[in-house]
């Protein structure tokens, strides 16, 4: 048969198969339908639970006061985790537009492309030197500094040993990796050794924890647990998202406030939170490790580096924690005065001594209706309810800035009172 009548025959039952049929695309639109109901099932769940999260549209810069849609006038904002109030100064916001003209507005590629300019190696420098580690790499964000770490640190013969309460991330990153993975009751020093003492057959162990939990604001037991991994031949890893920059006496986290810092052997951060709130995250730590994630970390390797007004807002920021440490200083007595106020008002308040400051309320609906309520009077803050915190256990997250005043703060605390009698949580 010649080549050409093989190829008719052999290509006509396949565009056949490859053909859409009439029957084809009632099957498709029946499976899309399909779906569209299993998705507005979970939606109606998720709002007849009272957990369905809005998105309130700001329609101004980021700072202790700002312009909601929908809303008049001057709005108190405490629920980002702007904590220095450095989101929109002025130095910050220069060292963006600067670097906007000079640089561009992104480099249309990855890191190890052509995707790393000056600019990025002086912000890693920085890090390290902000940490005092020998090196550092930067990520999009920390959530990818986690996914990318734990795969390329560990193999099958070494074990991980994570508190329960763990952020996400951290989670996900874990998961990500083939060592064995062993969990620890929330800032539990006896099951730490427990777990540990479990593990000493293993090539490499890494304890890794919060330093700080973002959901009760509470400090992980850090010296603690540098005693039992320096006892049992463990590493420990430390997210440092909220406590860069303004725990410890220079900023520089719950290492440095624990007297730890010598001890504790990767640091992960984020750029998005004290240090300017854009975007980014990063690892510090042995100089090994880092050109080890350069080479193998995927989200490094497959992501576009970060937007040079970003690294340059972010650098402006450190550069001003590394001349200084009056704005990181200034948080203790704010954050205490909410506390105290609010406590002596009747609420309960998680955590201890961190702008991370609670307000339990317990059910879901009810932390969303007061939310609503607050708005009313002018101040921003989010009820968080399941799947961000366990069930049952629903508040209202309230973080202090450096920005706000005593004035802002005291505000807050009279409309929290005021909303908090008309729900009955305090009398």
């Amino acid at each position: 048969m010649p080549l050409r009548s093989a190829v008719r025959v052999i290509s006509t039952p396949l565009r056949a198969v490859l053909r859409p049929s009439a029957a084809n695309p009632s099957r498709g639109y029946s499976a899309v339908a399909q779906a569209r109901s299993v998705l507005e099932h979970e939606l109606d769940t998720i709002r007849a639970a009272g957990t369905w999260k809005g998105e309130r549209v700001i329609t101004s810069k980021q700072g202790p006061h700002i312009n909601v849609d929908g809303s008049r006038g001057d709005i108190l904002n405490f629920c980002a985790n702007n904590y220095l109030g450095l989101s929109s100064h002025p130095e910050v916001v220069k060292a963006g537009i600067e670097a906007l003209q000079n640089y561009g507005a992104g480099l249309s590629s990855v890191r190890f492309i052509c995707g790393t300019q000056n600019i990025h190696k002086d912000l890693e420098k920085k890090l390290a030197q902000f940490h005092e580690r020998e090196d550092c790499i930067l990520y999009a964000s920390c959530f990818d500094a986690n996914a990318g770490l734990f795969e390329v640190l560990l193999g099958p013969d070494d074990v991980v040993l994570s508190d329960e309460l763990n952020h996400a991330s951290i989670i996900d990153g874990i998961r990500l990796c083939r060592a064995k993975r062993m969990r620890y009751k929330h800032m539990d020093l006896n099951d730490l050794e427990e777990r540990l003492k479990e593990a000493q057959s293993s090539r490499l162990r890494l304890v890794v924890t919060d330093g700080v939990f973002s959901m009760d604001g509470d400090v992980a037991p850090l010296k603690g647990i540098c005693d039992l991994a320096e006892q049992y031949g463990a590493m420990v890893f430390i997210d440092e998202c909220h406590a860069t920059g303004f725990l410890g006496p220079r900023g520089r986290g719950t290492d440095e406030m624990l007297g730890v810092m010598d001890r504790v052997h990767i640091v992960n951060s984020t750029l998005g939170k004290a240090l300017g709130g854009a975007a980014g995250g990063y690892t510090v730590g042995p100089k090994p490790l880092i050109d080890l994630l350069r080479q193998r970390s995927r989200p490094y390797l497959f992501s576009n580096s970060l937007p040079p007004p970003v690294v340059a807002c972010a650098t402006r920021a450190v550069e001003l924690l590394l001349a200084s440490n009056e704005i990181a200083q200034s948080m203790a007595a704010k954050t205490m005065r909410f506390r105290n106020a609010m406590t002596q008002a009747g609420f309960t308040i998680s955590g201890t001594a961190h702008p991370i400051c609670p307000v339990m309320l317990g059910d879901a609906r009810l932390a969303s209706l007061m939310a609503d309520d607050m708005l009313k009077l002018g101040v921003y803050v989010i009820g968080f309810s399941f799947p961000v915190v366990p069930k049952g256990k629903a508040r209202i997250r309230v973080q202090i800035s450096a920005a706000h005043t005593d004035e802002d703060i005291d505000r807050t605390v009279d409309s929290f009172i005021q909303t908090g009698r008309k729900h009955g949580v305090i009398s």
